[in-house]
């Protein structure tokens, strides 16, 4: 079998070869392994490599097969975002201020993954800590969008997102503090959920005021759910942490949507929209209907909100980086160095007055979601464009400002809800388009059955890029 084949199958299917023995976890990590060997000069999206460890534990799992003593996810790759504390492996931020940085501990979401008997493959390119969404930092470079070279591939958790498109395994390990998890999903075609906050402990605690998320990334919505399952559930390291356990997520996918009520909002009442973006969206939208929910389109009174707020809390989240710049400013990322020299003049009492706003903000958001079981939007407005820009040529240009294109996601990020990127088509450039999947807070499980109806009715996982196609990014990207 090719390697590449191997690399695009789900967790289940690879599960299952383990069980029968036509395939063993030494097989699939070696072939894994050589697929992104060949494809890495394309994509650009590990940051790390961890083949002697990968193959090490890949016999370990293959021995537990052997002896009856597999675990649930036994032997199956995954990798980790670059914002993840990993032991004794460099996190590195996608910065050169933290290029020596080795920590001593893994974060509890990466114990976790490792205790379900995982085989970590490396770790996944960021931009640098996080700040941006485009698939670019100083250290590592471009990200190149598997279905175009030099193209975004969205947001601090894009190398997870080009890995899961380019067939890097089933498992793709994000965060997501603005939309991380989502754009890249949009902007790669795969699946990405940021699930309720505190339903997977998130440590070190960011310093995003309670609006960051762990998640998964992968190509189906069943290997979304084994992830959610795996690293969920609370843990003393993080005091934001929900207090119960998973529910079973991936044998409770199965569920009809008739006589759901669903918003459908194609701009939030404020958001900017490419016209081919819309149209695919709105496309998906009318699925639901045919699958018996009620849609309905609103304006919420909230929508408009956000942007000002987005505008003050984005850069003083990330304040604090001020300290780095006598020393680290000639190697940073301009554009966040734009963004950190905004922050200052800010105020204790601009910061205060700014959060009681959004409390506020985050209240409407739930009033509103008394009303209905799930909201629709597009995941990002627009579709990807080349990774050394902060906007699309035809976007008003700023020296920061990238949140123009994205305003759909931080407003769950900071009510809590989940919310989910479907693939639902392609552009007029033939780049990917996500649906944004909205819950109220808590209902994780029902926002794994709207993916998964529409994932049945609508299914995705067999579109790939053609990686034969794609240059070599690191030859036409400085």
């Amino acid at each position: 079998m090719p390697d590449e084949e191997i690399g695009f199958m789900s967790a289940v299917e690879l599960t299952a070869h383990y069980k029968s023995g036509s395939l063993s976890p030494v097989e699939v990590t070696a072939a894994i392994m050589r697929h992104i060997e060949v494809t890495e000069t394309k994509i650009n999206a590990m940051a790390e490599m961890t083949a002697e460890r990968a193959m090490e534990n890949a016999r370990l799992a293959e021995a537990a097969y052997r002896a009856g003593t597999a675990r649930r996810l036994e032997g199956v790759p995954v990798t980790i975002k670059d914002l993840q504390e990993t032991a004794n492996i460099p996190t590195r931020y996608g910065s050169w201020s933290r290029k020596d940085n080795v920590p001593s501990v893994d974060a509890p979401c990466v114990t976790r993954l490792h205790e379900a008997g995982t085989v970590m493959l490396g770790k996944t390119t960021v931009s640098e800590f996080g700040w941006k969404g485009i698939s670019q930092s100083p250290l590592t470079g471009v990200t190149s969008n598997p279905w175009k070279a030099g193209y975004n591939a969205g947001a601090s958790s894009a190398g997870a997102g080009a890995a899961a498109a380019a067939g890097y395994g089933p498992f793709h390990q994000g965060g997501d503090g603005a939309g991380s998890i989502r754009m890249p999903a949009h902007f790669c075609g795969v699946f990405g959920m940021k699930p309720t906050h505190g339903r997977i402990p998130n440590w070190p605690i960011s310093n995003n005021d309670l609006a960051t998320h762990m998640g998964p990334i992968t190509r189906t919505v069943m290997d979304a759910a084994l992830m959610l399952e795996a690293m969920s559930g609370p843990h003393s390291w993080d005091y934001t942490s929900l207090e119960s356990a998973p529910l079973p997520y991936s044998s409770m996918l199965s569920a009809s949507l008739k006589g759901r009520r669903i918003a459908y909002s194609p701009d939030l009442g404020h958001a900017r929209v490419d016209p081919d973006v819309a149209s695919a969206v709105v496309t998906a939208v009318r699925v639901f209907e045919e699958m018996g929910a009620t849609v309905e389109e609103v304006t919420p009174d909230w929508g408009p909100k956000g942007p000002e707020l987005a505008r003050f809390f984005w850069p003083a989240t990330y304040s604090a980086k001020c300290m780095l710049l006598p020393e680290w400013e000639p190697l940073m990322d301009p554009g966040l160095v734009a963004m950190l020299r905004e922050t200052q003049g800010c105020t204790m009492q601009d910061f205060t007055l700014a959060r009681e706003r959004r409390f506020s903000y985050a209240v409407e958001i739930h009033k509103f979601f008394t009303q209905w079981d799930f909201l629709l939007t597009p995941a990002v407005s627009v579709t990807a464009f080349p990774a050394t820009q902060l906007q699309p040529d035809t976007w008003p240009q700023h020296d920061w400002d990238w949140l123009s294109w994205a305003e759909f996601s931080y407003p769950f990020n900071w009510a809590g809800n989940p919310a989910a990127s479907v693939p639902c088509g392609f552009g007029a450039n033939n780049m990917p388009v996500g649906l944004q999947i909205v819950g109220r807070r808590f209902d994780d499980l029902g926002v794994l059955q709207a993916c998964a109806a529409w994932e049945e009715a609508r299914p995705w996982s067999a579109l790939r890029p053609d990686l034969n196609c794609l240059e070599h990014v690191r030859e036409k990207i400085a």
